[in-house]
C-alpha cells in the first residue's frame, strides 16, 4: 500500500463558524493504481488532495486523522520535510495550469528547477532532460517549444507541460486534480490516454480528482463517491457503474447524456441544493435531496459499511448481508 488515509479531517475557522471540509474519510492507494474521487463542487475532494500534499492555505488546516506515505505521516511533517517529498515522491497537477505556470520564466527553466532541486542535475543535465519530458508528453519541437513562455502556449499544451513537470522526478503518487477541465473532449482523451500511459511506465499511482464520470469511467480503477466531506459510496469501476448503491451516485450516473436514449424526456436532475456548510443538517447531509429518504435519515448519520467489497454509506443497505446487494 502507498498512501494510507485513516480518518482525515480537514477543517477552515471562519468568523461565522467552522466549516468541516473532510469530514472523518478513510482510503487507500496502491502502488500503479488509479484512485478516482468523484462529486460536485464542494464535496471536499480538491480539499483532500491538497491536504495529502501539505498545501492547505490559512484558515484551513488538518483537524485530526493520519496520512501515511511509506510510513511516514505527513500530516506531522514540517513544511521543510514535506518540501523534500513534494515534486520528488508525490506530484501534483492542478486544475488550470495557467494560474499554476510562472508566467515570466520559460517553460525550460520551470522544469528545470525540479530537477535541479531534488535531482541534483547540473543545468546541461537539467535542459536534456526537460527537452526529453516535453518530447515524452507529446509536444512538438520540444527543443524549440522549451524556449516559450506559459501565455504562448495553447490550453492542451499548458496541461502536457504541467504534466511534464509533475513526471519529471519520476513520482511514486501523482495528483490530478481535474486535469481535463476546460479543454475539449479530444484533448481531454490525449490528456487521459497521456496519464494512463504513464502510469504504465513508472508504475505510478494515480489519486484523481474529478466530477467528470465519464472521465472516470475511461480512467479510473477504483471510486470513491463524495459527498459534503463524507466518503458515501466506494467500489471498483465496473462495479459503481453497474450497480450503483447510494442514491447520490445513481442520481449523478442518471444525470449523464444517453447517446442512445431517444426519448423527450428531460434529463434527469437531483432535487435540491447541496446544504451550506456551516449550517449543515443533522442525519444523513443527502437527506433532503434524496427520493427515497425516511424519517431515520433525518436524524441520524448512517455509517460507512462495506458488503461485498462494495462500501455505501446509507440505511438503505444497513441489514444487507454480504453477497444480497442485488436483493435490495
Amino acid at each position: 500500500m502507498l498512501l494510507e488515509v485513516k480518518n482525515l479531517k480537514t477543517e477552515f475557522k471562519l468568523k461565522r463558524g467552522t466549516v468541516r471540509a473532510v469530514d472523518d474519510i478513510s482510503f487507500s492507494v496502491d502502488e500503479g493504481e488509479i484512485l478516482a474521487i468523484v462529486g460536485e463542487s464542494g464535496s471536499g475532494k480538491s480539499v483532500t488532495s491538497l491536504s495529502v500534499m501539505g498545501l492547505l492555505q490559512k484558515p484551513g488546516r488538518i483537524a485530526g486523522g493520519e496520512i501515511m506515505f511509506e510510513g511516514q505521516n505527513l500530516a506531522q511533517m514540517s513544511q521543510k520535510e514535506l518540501r523534500a517529498i513534494r515534486g520528488n515522491k508525490i506530484s501534483m497537477i492542478f486544475q488550470e495550469p495557467m494560474t499554476s505556470l510562472n508566467p515570466v520564466w520559460r517553460i525550460k527553466d520551470q522544469i528545470m528547477e525540479s530537477l535541479m532541486i531534488h535531482k541534483k542535475l547540473d543545468k546541461k543535465q537539467a535542459l536534456a532532460r526537460a527537452i526529453e519530458l516535453l518530447d515524452m508528453v507529446g509536444i512538438p519541437s520540444a527543443a524549440d517549444r522549451a524556449n516559450d513562455y506559459p501565455h504562448q502556449m495553447s490550453g492542451g499544451m499548458r496541461q502536457r507541460v504541467m504534466i511534464a513537470m509533475a513526471l519529471s522526478c519520476e513520482p511514486q503518487l501523482l495528483i490530478a486534480d481535474e486535469p481535463t477541465t476546460a479543454l475539449d473532449v479530444t484533448i481531454q482523451a490525449q490528456i487521459l490516454d497521456l496519464l494512463y500511459h504513464m502510469r504504465e511506465k513508472f508504475n505510478m499511482a494515480v489519486l484523481l480528482i474529478t466530477h467528470d464520470l465519464g472521465v472516470v469511467s475511461e480512467a479510473a480503477d477504483r471510486v470513491i463517491v463524495m459527498y459534503c466531506g463524507k466518503i458515501v459510496e466506494e467500489a471498483d469501476v465496473k462495479t459503481l457503474f453497474k450497480n450503483p448503491l447510494h442514491p447520490y451516485t445513481v442520481g449523478l450516473l442518471n444525470s449523464i447524456p444517453q447517446i442512445d436514449d431517444d426519448s423527450d424526456d428531460r434529463l434527469y436532475m437531483i432535487k435540491g441544493m447541496v446544504p451550506n456548510p456551516l449550517n449543515m443538517p443533522p442525519g444523513c447531509s443527502f437527506s433532503d435531496r434524496c427520493d427515497r429518504s425516511m424519517e431515520r435519515c433525518t436524524k441520524e448519520m448512517p455509517r460507512l459499511q462495506e458488503i461485498d467489497g462494495h462500501k455505501v454509506r446509507c440505511f438503505l443497505y444497513e441489514d444487507t448481508k454480504e453477497g444480497e446487494l442485488n436483493a435490495q
